[in-house]
């Protein structure tokens, strides 16, 4: 099986688990929910945290069960986050995963609440499926630290003030290790806590370690792609951070540049990881993440 192949398969399970945890509806408030499902099950989702959730997970033979419902529970804090980004107050985009963003299909106050009903049920999808009391517990400590003040919330603060100050490097690479790599380290530590492994166990470091890695390289090409894909092949708007005047990392590298440090930086990741058995498959999901077209 391809790596491709693989994501597929994990993206099939995992937004089956998704489409089973929403179904329940209510006519009194059924628009909310389906702005929910809407950005929740929307076309074009790489599942890229889930699967590092299952596959971390897999690594030290935990039940892809357990794996599911703490990769769901993160997948519909990642879909809170881009909701919320996406609003006027934020980024303010029209396009998300190839079709109008959530408040542009349901209105500002409804996207809202639907990011704001997504956050709250992953905790409770956690709570009710965990297996275990030190599951449920450590799952609950390490996505409510990744997800706020001192993770992604914080990076987003920073990204905020991006727009009115200039970084330097190491600011900018704090404030993405923040936003968008919080959420990577916790899929593999999420996925360690699913196979039963303490939180500051060596192997769970490694791994987060290896995830701190790609999270930073997926971003650096996500600012090359931001910069130079059209908005059909990137599924969302692009060219917003240069419109802003957001220090990214082009402010410091040429796209060529830039990709080659994207380069570097994953071959510290998977270095993270040499010594773990089994670890063929996330070895090459690093590689795939940096040759991506969106």
């Amino acid at each position: 099986m391809t790596v491709k192949e693989r994501l597929l398969a994990n993206a099939a399970l995992v937004e089956a688990r998704l489409d089973a945890l929403t179904a329940e509806t209510d006519a009194d408030f059924a628009r909310e929910i389906e702005a929910e499902r809407y950005s929740l099950l929307a076309p074009r989702a790489k599942r890229i945290r889930p699967t590092l959730v299952l596959e971390c997970c897999r690594l030290f033979g935990g039940r892809d069960e357990d794996a599911l419902s703490l990769g769901a529970a993160l997948e519909m804090v990642h879909t809170y986050s881009l909701i919320h980004d996406d609003l006027p107050a934020m980024d303010n985009d029209d396009l998300r995963r190839g079709r109008p963003t959530c408040h542009k299909a349901y209105g500002e106050a409804t996207a809202i609440l639907a990011g704001d009903g997504l956050l709250t049920r992953a905790f409770g999808v956690i709570a009710e499926n965990a297996s275990t009391d030190r599951m449920a517990r450590d799952a609950v400590a390490v996505l409510s630290r990744t997800a706020g003040s001192f993770g992604m919330i914080g990076g987003q603060i920073m990204d905020l003030r991006g727009e009115t100050e200039t970084f330097d490097l190491p600011t900018l690479q704090k404030l993405h290790a923040m936003k968008t790599g919080a959420l990577m380290r916790a899929a593999a530590v999420l996925g360690c806590v699913a196979a039963g492994l303490a939180r500051d166990d060596d192997r769970t470091r490694s791994l987060e370690r290896y995830a701190a890695g790609i999270g930073l390289a997926f971003q650096i090409v996500d600012d090359v792609l931001d910069a130079t894909a059209d908005e059909q092949t990137a599924g969302k708007s692009v060219g917003s951070d240069a419109a802003r005047g957001k220090t990214t990392f082009l402010s410091f590298y040429t796209p060529g540049a830039a990709l080659a440090e994207a380069a570097r930086v994953t071959e510290q990741a998977k270095n993270e990881i040499k010594g773990l058995a089994g670890n063929a498959f996330l070895l090459a999901l690093a590689d795939h993440l940096i040759d991506r077209k969106y």
